[in-house]
């Protein structure tokens, strides 16, 4: 059974870092490329950051870029958000996800606010 159970989520003032996990198990981690999303109060999912397979291709979104960082721990099954500069827009309940077939975590919830 395939499963993602992200971790590392709080309630941070703005300008503040957080690091997101994402524990990966039964599919073989390595071969696919994995997916932050986020859903803010009242709002649909927002794609976040994508990391291919190996961790050579980085993408994200406008929103985030320059202050998100993701990566990925292979040997660990591990995916990463790093957030630094938090703004009180970033507050939402981030998604760990993977491709064909889709699955979805059940997501940590993440609040800036002073």
């Amino acid at each position: 059974e395939v499963q993602l159970v992200e971790s590392g989520g709080g309630l941070v003032q703005p300008g503040g870092s957080l690091r997101l996990s994402c524990a990966a198990s039964g599919f073989t981690f390595s071969t696919y490329a994995m997916t932050w999303v986020r859903q803010a109060p009242g709002k649909g999912l927002e794609w976040v950051s994508t990391i291919s397979n190996r961790g050579g291709s980085k993408n994200y979104a406008d929103s985030v870029k320059g202050r998100f960082t993701i990566s990925r721990d292979n040997a660990n099954n591990t995916l990463y958000l790093q957030m630094d500069n938090l703004k009180p827009d970033d507050t939402a309940v981030y998604y760990c996800a993977k491709s064909n077939p889709y699955v979805r975590g059940q997501g940590t919830q993440v609040t800036v606010s002073s």
